[in-house]
């Protein structure tokens, strides 16, 4: 666990996703919680030794599997946006492992067949102010990944939680995406407002102004290559040799290269279904 200030810290040694917990004297309030049950129960254990009141809230900064499938070992309420929970409305009640391989981490996770979902208790549409302190933390709805993805934000520690707004070292996910308003979110990040602000990424830790800069050019060089391609008649998938092009922007480890393709190969092909070929391919959320 790592120490951003004194009442912060992070998480990266399980995987699928960067945990996050903030320590204030009402109790805790997480940030995810990683997709395995035993995972998870560790998790639960450490959080035991960082003191703060007896309450617990899991805050999802969206809806994919790596994120909240392990929220039920959690034990304690969740609060999402308002189009998460919406997600988990139209999921079954018990986890179902899709037959396309999206390149998720809990793809690599083997026993976690018979998972039930814990769908979001609170919900809102654009912020939600958490006064657990004299220090408050606040909720805000900033889409792009996923139409319901939040950030957490800290203002007066300068600390935020962006979530798969930016990923350090790897391909985003693409499948339930939309890349102009990603953009202008990342447009954000690198904006005055947080400008002095630690910024966590949701697969990462901390990340530098650099790797946000990397990330918005990424989103660039994938819309102008989709939008080039949707202009095009095909046979067949159109983005399918795209994947092979755009992981260039990443140094990717050759054990991760196959994962990595495919996380992109699968993202690429619903994302030009879902915004070229209207009605032809349900989003990732809505299977």
């Amino acid at each position: 666990m790592d120490t951003i200030t004194k009442n912060v810290y992070i998480d990266n040694q399980y995987p699928g996703v960067t945990l996050g917990v903030i320590v204030q004297p009402r109790g805790l309030i997480q940030i995810d919680a990683p997709p395995s049950p035993e995972d998870g129960r560790s998790w639960r254990a450490a959080l035991m030794n960082l003191g703060g009141g007896p309450d617990r809230l899991l805050v999802n900064l969206d809806a994919h599997p790596d994120r909240t499938l392990g929220v039920r070992a959690m034990d304690c309420p969740v609060v999402a946006h308002e189009k998460t929970a919406q997600v988990f409305r139209n999921r079954p009640s018990a986890f179902k492992a899709q037959v396309d391989e999206s390149g998720s981490e809990w793809e690599t996770i083997s026993g976690l067949g018979g998972l039930r979902w814990t769908p979001p208790e609170i919900s809102f549409t654009h912020r939600l102010t958490l006064n657990w302190d004299s220090s408050p933390v606040l909720l805000e709805h900033h889409p792009g990944p996923s139409a319901g993805a939040i950030w957490v934000v800290l203002p007066e520690e300068k600390i935020v939680f962006v979530g798969d707004a930016v990923l350090k070292n790897q391909p985003p996910f693409l499948a339930n995406a939309d890349l102009p308003v990603w953009q202008e979110t990342l447009a954000l990040l690198q904006g005055k407002e947080y400008r002095e602000y630690t910024v966590i990424s949701g697969r990462g830790g901390v990340v530098a102004v650099a790797v946000i800069k990397s990330q918005a050019d990424f989103l660039k060089d994938a819309l102008k290559k989709l939008e080039r391609l949707s202009k095009k008649k095909h046979a067949g998938d159109p983005t399918e040799n795209l994947a092979g092009s755009l992981l260039s922007h990443f140094k990717i480890p050759t054990s991760q290269q196959k994962q990595y393709v495919q996380r992109l190969r699968y993202g690429l092909q619903f994302y030009f279904s879902r915004h070229y070929n209207a009605g032809s391919h349900p989003s990732q959320d809505e299977e």
